[in-house]
Parts: C-alpha cells; structure tokens; sequence
C-alpha cells in the first residue's frame, strides 16, 4: 500500500512510519520540517495549517491507499496553530480522501469526547467529527499518555523529572494510564490491512492507573537513582512555570509545561481499552513491562538531565548578549571606550562600541528566538573569537587582569558549543 503519514517525523509519526516501512508499505512522511538527522526516504516537508484548499493536497495524495494523521499541536503559538493542524487542514485533505476512497487512521486524543477544557482536545474532537460523517473506512485511536524509546513533550518531562532529587507534585495532578508506543503502532498496523474492521472509535491504554510522582519514581528506579523527596509544588509556582512556558511558545520553542499540559494533567488521562484489546487481539505492556523490557543507556541519563538545563543554557546565553550590549551603550560605555582608545594609536571612536553593542544585543534576541538560534549561536562564537584576537593584539594586559575580561570569554565559547550541541528537539 501507499500510505500517506501526517506528522511523520514527530514522536508517533516516526515510529508509525518506520513500523509500515518494515511491513512493506510505500511510505510517504508529510511534516512541516525535515529534521537534518533524518532518513529522508519518502519525506515531504509542508505546513498541514497552510494546505486550505482540496486542491492544495493534490500533490500529496495521487495514488495514495491510505492516510494516517499523526499531527497534531499542544497549544497555539508562534509556531503552531491546534486548529490549523487538526481542524482546518485534516479537513481539506479528508474532504479530497473521502472522493479517493483511501482509507483513514486519525490519531486523537484521550478524552477529547468529554467536557473539553482546552483547544487542543476540542479541535481533535472536530478532527475525528470530519471523520465519522464521512463515508469512507476510517479508524479512530484515542491513545492516553504515549512512552516509548524516544521522548517528547511530556514523556520527555517525566524522564526529566526523575533526574531530580527533589520532585515537586502538581497540586492537582489526576492518575493516568499509559500505552507504549510499540503497542499503538502495531494498533496502526492492524487497522491498515485489507480484512481489518472499520468506522470504529477505540481507546488505546494500558489498564494500570498511575499516579504522576509512582511514574517519575519508576523512571528514576530505571535510571537506578536513589528515591527523591515528594512534595507539593506550591500553585504561586505552577502558575508562573506554566506563564513561563507560554511566553517562551510565543517565541516558537515547545516547552511542555505550558497552560494547555496543567489543564489536561488537572483532567488526567484514564480510558477503557477493553473494546481496543477485544478488537486488535494485543494485550498491551504495562508501564513497568516495558521499562523492565529495555535497560536505560548512559545517553538516556544525559537526556534526563540535560532535557530541563536546555532552556536554562539558552536563557543564560540570550540574557548574556543582550546584558552585556545594553550595559556598554549605558553604565559601562566610558568603561568600554576607554580601552580602546588606550589600545589604538588613533583612536576608534564611539561608532565601535555602538557597533559591538548592537552586535551583541542582536545575538541575544536571536538566541531567545527558536528560528534564528543556531544562527546566532554560530554568530556568537564568530564575535567570541574576534574579540580574543582583538583583544589579545590591542590589549594583550586583559589576559592578566584579575578581572579575567579575556578568560571570562572561554566558557562562553564551551556553553555555546553546548547550547548548539543539544538545540535540536526531535
């Protein structure tokens, strides 16, 4: 079959993908962004919230047999928009699948059939609505909180959690379930072969009911750390890291501690997979199975430790840049021109401080910037490096000075390098 994957590179779209490839399947992966690192075998890059019009998919669907939409988007920000990708643009393309009979796999959302408190659940909810009015042969999975081998949003969160000696619970976290990823692509898999039954809508879950610090200590047990303290995270702080977290979405990253994640943590996510089971034949690996199938690497433990220090480095270095070009255009200006004009036999004058000011403000704002970060962070280290050689030429007495003007220049290069290494969030 030829088979047409919404959200290929993401979390589930990727493992979907790789699962049909292995059946033999003719897969084609259909993503807003190609990440560098990935096989590109089949891959499309294209926005699903800016594809309005039927004939705008016609490209993407000639030949196809079947679509499996895996995209989907937390919250509305700079760089998502939850109606664009599973409202508007899912309904352009069933509207041109319906008329091509392909068959149709939408990858939903646990209680997006419930009182919806958020757009996330609500525009999945008009996703799998396209779907049921229509007359083709469409499956609908609504799985619960996803785990597998690779991590993002807030499976990520929970491994990072565990790094922490001291977890602080939401004060109003509900249990939940989980499924892993394996089981919900094998689900992928069953409902896309010929005699598969259709027009069904299932929950997919493992039956075991969690609570979020019992899964945090379990990834921690996994990681083979001692048990953290628990406590109750005041809500004065919630409120301000989920602020944070939708002000730093507007800036085009994805955080996952972001008003839409408190709202579906106060909810929980807990379904009946008993019709899921019945109907696939697969009994689903419980939590604990499936960490105790997989021992953790030491890359897995770099991950969980570094997934929450991420933000903090690029935070640093933005506040860094911008600081320090607003200080030498401010407080420090006499400060900065005076070196110069001691190191020069004709002085530079004012227009190269404004200029290395500007200069570094700039790095600053692109750093905090999700689309220009490796830009400025590769311009950072370029500045950096000219003002060692400067420095070292004009003012070779700086290297001595006890305020280390020059050797304070060296770890902002190392946490820059740093910064780049770890940038890439799928």
């Amino acid at each position: 079959m030829r088979i047409l994957v919404l959200g290929g590179t993401g979390l589930i779209g990727a493992a979907v993908s790789a699962r049909l490839r292995s059946d033999g399947h003719d897969v084609i992966r259909l993503a807003r962004s190609i990440p560098s690192r990935t096989d590109r075998a089949g891959a499309i890059a294209a926005d699903i919230a800016k594809l309005t019009q039927e004939e705008d998919w016609l490209p993407y669907l000639e030949g196809v047999d079947a679509v499996v939409n895996c995209a989907g988007a937390l919250q509305d920000s700079a760089q998502d928009s939850t109606a664009g990708v599973t409202a508007m643009g899912w309904a352009r393309c069933s509207g041109h699948v319906s008329r091509g009979r392909c068959g149709a796999i939408q990858i939903s959302a646990i209680g997006v059939d419930r009182p919806n408190p958020t757009a996330f659940s609500r525009t999945k909810s008009e996703g799998d609505t396209l779907l049921m009015g229509s007359d083709l042969d469409w499956v609908i999975l609504r799985p619960v909180v996803v785990i597998g081998r690779a991590a993002f949003g807030g499976s990520a969160l929970l491994r990072a959690l565990a790094a922490f000696p001291v977890l602080a619970v939401p004060a109003d976290a509900r249990p939940f379930q989980t499924v892993q990823l394996d089981d919900l692509t094998e689900s992928v898999a069953f409902f896309l072969k010929p005699e598969a039954p259709s027009k069904l809508t299932l929950e997919v879950a493992a039956p075991d009911l969690l609570r979020f610090e019992e899964v945090v200590a379990s990834f921690r047990r996994w990681f083979g750390w001692k048990p953290a303290r628990i406590v109750r995270a005041p809500k004065a702080l919630e409120r301000l890291v989920y602020g944070l977290g939708d002000a730093v979405s507007w800036l085009g990253w994805r955080p996952p501690l972001r008003s839409t994640a408190r709202l579906e943590i106060e909810r929980g996510a807990v379904g009946d997979p008993s019709d899921w089971m019945k109907t696939t034949g697969i009994d689903p690996i419980s939590f604990q199975d499936g960490l105790a199938a997989e021992p953790p690497s030491v890359q897995e433990k770099w991950f969980a430790r570094l997934y929450l220090l991420k933000p903090v480095v690029l935070g640093v270095l933005a506040l860094y840049w911008v600081l320090t070009g607003l200080i030498a255009l401010g407080p420090g200006w006499q400060g900065a021109l005076d070196p110069l004009n001691a190191a020069a036999p004709a002085p530079p004058g004012h227009g190269w401080v404004v200029a290395g000011s500007v200069a570094d403000i700039a790095i600053g704002l692109g750093t905090a910037y999700r689309r220009t970060a490796r830009v400025a962070l590769w311009a950072a280290l370029g500045l950096s490096a000219a003002y060692l050689v400067a420095g070292t030429i004009l003012l070779p007495a700086l290297w001595v000075d006890p305020l280390g003007p020059l050797v304070k220049v060296i770890p902002i290069v190392v946490l820059t390098l740093v910064a780049l290494m770890i940038l890439e969030e799928r």
